[in-house]
């Protein structure tokens, strides 16, 4: 694999706009962190080109995937969670080469775990957490148990990922085994929905009864940074001025439900907004 790597090197180092290049290797059989192949090389470039985003070639026997992204790219990947493997690929990876090191501090400023990296994330995962949980008990409302097992496990995930961040570790670095030395409370659920003899349905309802003492204690603090964004000015803002705000536009998550839901719970207030023009009659809602 060295060779390749030099290879690569040496074509890449004069390449004009190259910004960086890393190398992960696959170093077991199963592992989908680079999608299957045995190399992946993660090219930073100054310029996105259409062409060159994901390519797959063979040299000395062995399958290597090119990744190329702009530091635009990189960051909005970094911010969410659509993309899990980039925390690992910029964890594990062997940095080949850096301009101005930018991919060394980009990965130095990852692992510390930035305040605001925090606090993006948790409601990130506050908002998957609460979209799972609520469907798993529709899901059992509707007798369709086998759906809520599902949907609540991945609320548990959310969960988990939640008090792994509290502690200021990076969730994509973790795995299920590490959740019982950081919150053993969440294992032990995890346990009982897995292999309790119960019955699935008892299973489930059990489970959604810590998720929803979880939803009531861990909504103030998850929400963090929403509340920080609508306490920032006395007007009330709309759906999408929140969708739009700089530290909310890279995230991917159900903005519409966590407001519905923080309404309900009394921590935002929902108001109505006369237009400045058009239809009189529908008023828009705003949220303070």
């Amino acid at each position: 694999m060295e060779h390749i790597k030099s290879h690569f090197k040496d074509l890449l180092e004069h390449q004009e706009g190259l910004i960086s290049l890393a190398a992960i290797e696959n170093s077991f059989l199963y592992n989908p962190l680079i999608d299957g192949l045995d190399l992946l090389l993660l090219v930073v470039v100054e310029q996105e080109d259409p062409a060159k985003g994901t390519e797959h070639i063979r040299i000395g026997g062995e399958r290597v995937q090119f990744k190329t992204v702009t530091p635009a790219m990189l960051e909005h990947w970094t911010a969410g969670i659509e993309n899990r493997s980039i925390i690992q690929w910029l964890a594990r990876g062997e940095i080949l080469l850096d301009r101005d090191n930018y991919l060394a501090n980009l990965r130095d400023s990852l692992l510390l775990f930035p305040s605001m990296m925090r606090r993006q994330k948790e409601l990130v995962e506050f908002t998957g957490f609460i979209r799972t949980y609520l469907q798993a008990k529709q899901d059992l409302q509707d007798n369709n148990l086998l759906d809520a097992y599902s949907n609540v496990l991945t609320a548990l995930h959310h969960w988990a990922h939640i008090a792994f961040i509290e502690e200021g570790v990076h969730p994509e670095l973790t795995v299920w085994r590490q959740m019982r030395r950081f919150n053993p409370g969440i294992y032990k659920l995890y346990e009982e929905l897995t292999i309790s003899p119960e019955s699935l349905e008892k299973r489930v309802q059990l489970v959604l009864l810590a998720c929803e003492f979880s939803v009531m204690s861990k909504m103030k603090s998850s929400c963090e940074l929403l509340f920080t964004i609508l306490g920032s000015r006395e007007e009330p803002w709309s759906v999408m001025e929140l969708q739009l705000h700089p530290l909310l536009t890279d995230l991917h998550m159900d903005l519409s439900l966590l407001l519905q839901n923080l309404v309900k719970r009394g921590y935002v207030r929902e108001v109505v907004y006369m237009p400045l023009m058009g239809d009189t009659e529908a008023l828009e809602l705003r949220y303070h």
